[in-house]
């Protein structure tokens, strides 16, 4: 059964850092994609990066040159690094799992960042 888990959610003041971390396990395919999403109360979900085992990245334009995503092959697993952190930036961020075998959500971490 897979399980994908995040954690480093938070409460920062804006300019601040939290570092997310999504752990998957469950799989041992070796070719997927971990997205993180993110999603403000009463609003739609929104892709917030995403990166392949082999590396590649993608960021909305709303976080570049503020968050990072890096991953780590060994555990399936991937982190985002957010830096210079904006009131707007408060959501609850969702880590997801594609691979050929389907389609996987975390439960979900709250990230507040107060003004």
């Amino acid at each position: 059964q897979v399980q994908v888990v995040e954690s480093g959610g938070g409460l920062v003041q804006a300019g601040g850092s939290l570092r997310l971390s999504c752990v998957v396990s469950g799989t041992k395919n070796a070719l997927w994609e971990i997205k993180w999403y993110r999603q403000a109360p009463e609003k739609q979900r929104d892709l917030v990066a995403s990166i392949t085992n082999g590396g590649s990245t993608d960021y909305a334009d709303f976080v570049k040159g503020r968050f990072t995503i890096s991953r780590d092959n060994a555990k399936t697993a991937a982190d985002l690094q957010m830096n210079d952190l904006k009131p707007e930036d408060t959501a609850v961020y969702y880590c997801n799992l594609q691979n050929v075998y389907g389609d996987y959500w975390g439960q979900g971490t709250q990230v507040t960042v107060s003004s």
